[in-house]
């Protein structure tokens, strides 16, 4: 990993935040009703996932004509209460119909504690991807218990000054639970460690996160309806959004 990337990276999101990604003023006026699209025969749009190539992973109709984004932290609570509330209703109400496909790209706010969730998120079969992250948001609290011991998370700190950001990765993996939970869940620990190992991966994240829509995403989560920003972070903001493009 090139140590200047990581540093510009890393820089980009001190100025970020949790919860801080839903100011703008993206909204329009609200459009004719799209026409619902039928899946391929035998499969739901929900079952229709790929990684795309600005490297986040999107579930539903390729050619949905209404296309959400979402740049989200796994360990950013306002992205786990969306995680918690939104993922289920998004996808079973306007994903099915083939009007919208979601798209997920992982935005590493929190800097190192984000690593290995994030890798290890993306160290499934595409057709795992959203249930894997939909189980790390409700288990999120979890993971925050230990987040929020300022004395050990201090003394980790300590203790990887100087080491590389794959052995970062996976302390604060073994720190938070991570691998045992991904274990518990079908991905072997050999697997797992390899994930959070590959450096080329890393990076790619460190690319989407510094990617980011440009300068629109400054904090998570972000969603990006059709190219526009909506304003706010909950579900019912993203809802509102979808019902004003005709989902």
């Amino acid at each position: 990993m090139n140590p200047r990337i990581l540093f510009a990276a890393l820089a980009a999101v001190s100025l970020a935040s949790c919860g801080g990604g839903g100011a703008s003023g993206g909204n329009s006026v609200a459009a004719a009703p799209v026409a619902a699209k039928a899946a391929p025969a035998g499969q739901n749009w929900t079952e229709v996932v790929s990684k795309t190539p600005e490297g986040g992973y999107r579930m539903g109709n390729p050619d949905a004509p209404i296309k959400l984004v979402e740049y989200g932290s796994r360990t950013c609570p306002t992205c786990g209460a969306f995680g918690q509330t939104g993922q289920k209703p998004l996808t079973e109400k306007y994903v099915t119909t083939g009007k919208v496909s979601y798209e997920f790209r992982d935005y590493l706010v929190h800097g190192q504690p984000d690593f290995a969730p994030s890798l290890l998120g993306r160290c499934t079969d595409p057709s795992a991807f959203f249930p894997l992250l939909e189980a790390m948001y409700i288990a999120q609290p979890q993971f925050e218990a230990k987040l929020a011991d300022q004395n050990a998370t201090n003394a980790l700190q300590a203790q990887l000054q100087g080491k590389t950001p794959s052995q970062a990765a996976a302390a604060w993996g073994d720190y938070l639970g991570y691998v045992d939970f991904v274990k518990q869940r079908g991905i072997p620990e050999a697997k797992a460690r390899a994930c959070i190992a590959d450096s080329k991966a890393l990076d790619e994240l460190i690319g989407l996160m510094s990617k980011g829509e440009g300068a629109t995403v400054t904090g998570t989560p972000t969603f990006i309806l059709n190219g526009t920003k909506i304003d706010g972070v909950s579900w019912p903001d993203v809802e509102a959004a979808l019902k004003r493009a005709g989902a």
